[in-house]
């Protein structure tokens, strides 16, 4: 076998490997050989069948596997007695094979570049600290004791409207015919809340305490219940009691209410789940501080390959009709170019994004390969763990998706050594902690070299009001989520 570099241009090698016909041969003749000891065949006892019939018969198969490990082995050659680290899968294309003759063929690849490593000792990072406000905490107080204010009795006869709840009994027919699950009695029901079959509140609308109506609903077309789905229903409705919302007060009654000790024991919550929100921001802001800062170091050649994955990943979430074309036509090998409609300014920013991915991405890898950082296997169960905890109660399907989904675990590992590498990176670099206030921690990136915006605002108390939720999570039944959607897409991509 004979291997010789005939292309080294950027990133990109080239290798010629010959194999000649006699090395074919041999590892032929060894594979038929082999073949011969086993192969069972009319006529023949085992391990007895003559090589001409075993030749005439597996002969090509063997012929076939005999190139194919010369090939692989052909390719480990190049690679390794060049003591290339690939970029990417390495291709092995057959320039020329005659039966008898020697095979040429050529392998192409690219490799990883030369990466010049930055000082980290020299580097200055600003890390953003944020605490919870009071304003924040008293936001987010209201917003519990608004959609938690407590059921009045309505004393005064009156008609019922939206917001009010109802006490009843009733029965539903379909065709004069009582149906499984359709009577109750005691029933609690909020008017406007949607939580029965479309039309049966809006018949309630303007009842009184002691009425007894009929309610004619139609059960929805993709109604669950098959039997049901589409048909006609008549509910004999009786309202035995109607109470209103009272007032929202922020006491120790609400904090026992939402099971805290008292109003002090929920602010609590609130202020660490708010926190914790805040947390998660702090250190994307630091990350994006660390990138930004790498960013300024020495540039170097990038893959191709690799900036051509990412420049479509960029340009199709920047077009969404590319990205809905991509995502109903996956399989389509004609599907549009991920930036057809763009004009050249999108197209120019698309990559300019991808190629600071990539390169920051190699950056990293680099940074931890050198310092022997790595992921361990307690990291990536640790993880799984973390996952788990999102969807209470079904804990064990999430740890039945990983065990048979091994790729799945795989790509947990990608934002883990991230991870480490930056906080490896933040041990070595001179930190500065600067103050930020909510609306610059939550400001969109192209927002923050001007004043706050609304939208940052908006987001601020998207982000409280979510804390607040998470701070009464115990009163709430955990929502139901399928497995699959815990396996998140872990990539190695670095924010822009």
């Amino acid at each position: 076998m004979n291997i010789s570099e005939t292309k080294a241009e950027g990133l990109f090698r080239e290798y010629s490997i010959v194999i000649t016909a006699a090395e074919i041969e041999t590892q032929v003749s060894e594979k038929l050989a082999e073949l011969a000891k086993t192969v069972n065949m009319p006529g023949f006892r085992p391990g007895k069948v003559p090589m001409s019939v075993v030749k005439s018969r597996f002969g090509p198969q063997a012929q076939g596997d005999a190139i194919k490990e010369a090939l692989d082995e052909g390719a480990k050659q190049a690679i390794e007695g060049s003591d290339l680290r690939l970029a990417s899968q390495p291709n092995v294309d057959i320039k020329n094979y005659e039966d008898g003759k020697d095979l040429e063929a050529s392998l192409t690849c690219e490799v990883m570049p030369d990466i010049s490593m930055p000082d980290l000792g020299k580097l200055s990072i600003e890390r953003p600290t944020l605490e919870a406000g009071d304003d924040e905490v008293a936001e987010a107080l209201t917003n519990i004791a608004d959609g938690n204010k407590p059921s009045v009795a309505v004393e005064k006869k009156r008609a019922a409207k939206s917001g009010d709840v109802l006490t009843i009994d009733f029965i539903g027919r379909i065709d004069g015919e009582a149906f499984e699950g359709g009577a109750a009695e005691g029933h609690s029901l909020e008017l406007g809340s949607n939580s029965f079959i479309p039309g049966f509140e809006d018949g309630l609308i303007g009842t009184k305490v002691g009425d007894k109506l009929d309610v004619t609903v139609n059960f929805p077309e993709d109604y669950q219940a098959a039997h049901l789905a589409g048909k006609p229903a008549v509910f004999e409705v009786t309202v035995q009691e109607m109470s209103e919302q009272g007032e929202a007060k922020i006491d120790d009654e609400l904090g026992v209410r939402l099971g805290f000790a008292d109003l002090e024991g929920l602010k609590e919550a609130i202020r660490e789940q708010i926190n914790a929100q805040h947390s998660t921001a702090l250190r994307q802001a630091l990350k994006k501080n660390v990138l930004d800062a790498l960013a300024e170091g020495d540039a170097f050649d990038i893959p191709l390959s690799l900036f051509n994955q990412e420049y479509e990943s960029v340009a199709r979430a920047m077009n969404p009709a590319a990205q809905k074309q991509h995502d109903q036509d996956h399989e389509d090998p004609d599907r549009p170019a991920a930036d057809e409609g763009m004009d050249d300014s999108a197209r120019q920013e698309a990559r300019e994004v991808a190629e600071r991915r990539v390169r920051l991405g190699l950056l990293l890898t680099e940074i931890g390969r050198t310092n022997n950082i790595d992921v361990s296997e307690e990291d990536t169960r640790n993880a799984v763990l973390e996952e788990a905890r999102r969807y209470p109660g079904q804990e064990q399907m999430v740890f039945e998706y990983f065990q048979k989904n091994p790729e799945a675990m795989q790509q947990l590992a990608g934002p883990i050594f991230e991870d480490k590498t930056i906080d490896f990176i933040m041990e070595m670099v001179n930190v500065t902690e600067v103050k930020t206030d909510v609306e610059t921690l939550y400001a969109a990136p192209e927002e923050t070299a001007a004043p706050a915006k609304k939208t940052a605002k908006k987001a601020a108390k998207k982000a409280a009001k979510k804390a607040a939720k998470k701070a009464t999570a115990k009163k709430v039944a955990a929502r139901e989520a399928p497995a699959k959607k815990v396996a998140k897409k872990a990539s190695k991509k670095v924010a822009k």
